[in-house]
């Protein structure tokens, strides 16, 4: 096997252990005996110990969430109702594993791993926008992903904490942020497009000759 496929196998073997030993490199160790493997296979796997399995388990959860939205019909989906449902497939997924996440959101909030906190998101945010078919490259591709990031930030907040049946809470809360991203960015569509009417006759009177610009001005 790969060092990918020898990742995923040591990890989902060593998620039930999360909650009691948190991540670490013991719960990494049962991790691989569970998974059929030596225990030293967790130090090859994961030379950075606990902050490595993390990592890892952050970009499985986005190739799971990738594999999953493909699998799904979303024709019918406009783009932040598909923006939603990776969401809500990415998270739903690990539903039984709920306090292996929070302990991992714990461990990535210390301040030395503040960087790779913040990369994690990043790519997962990436791959979010990616799987729900948006393929900007302009400068929305940027405000977008920044967008998100706080959305998906807070969903998971909400998510971790949520008691009720089938998280319907995390749901709701997530439906409002998008719906509000959604009615901003139509605001800030009709401001630019009300900019660019207003800048075409400004452009064109400021290419006129002098003289002609004289005379239309308001005495």
């Amino acid at each position: 096997m790969d060092m990918t496929e020898l990742k995923d196998r040591i990890l989902l073997a060593a998620l039930p252990g999360v909650p009691l030993d948190g991540w670490s490199a013991h719960s990494l160790r049962e991790g691989a005996v569970a998974a059929g493997l030596e225990p030293s296979a967790a130090e090859r796997a994961f030379p950075g110990g606990a902050l490595d399995a993390v990592i890892h388990f952050i970009d499985l959860a986005d190739r799971l969430m990738a594999a999953d939205m493909a699998a799904a019909d979303t024709s019918v989906l406009r783009l932040h109702e598909r923006v939603r449902l990776a969401i809500h497939l990415r998270l739903e997924r690990w539903s039984l594993h709920r306090e292996a996440v929070r302990r991992a959101a714990a461990l990535l909030a210390l301040p030395p791993n503040a960087a790779a906190s913040v990369r994690s998101l990043y790519r997962t945010v990436d791959a979010l926008w990616h799987t729900a078919g948006d393929r900007s490259m302009d400068i929305n591709f940027y405000t977008k992903r920044a967008e998100l990031a706080g959305i998906y930030a807070s969903t998971l907040l909400v998510w971790l904490d949520d008691a009720s049946e089938d998280s319907v809470q995390t749901w709701a809360f997530l439906d409002r942020r998008l719906n509000e991203a959604v009615r901003l960015r139509k605001a800030r569509d009709r401001v630019r497009r009300s900019l660019q009417r207003l800048s075409t006759p400004l452009s064109r009177l400021a290419h006129k000759p002098a003289g002609l610009r004289r005379s239309v001005q308001i005495h």
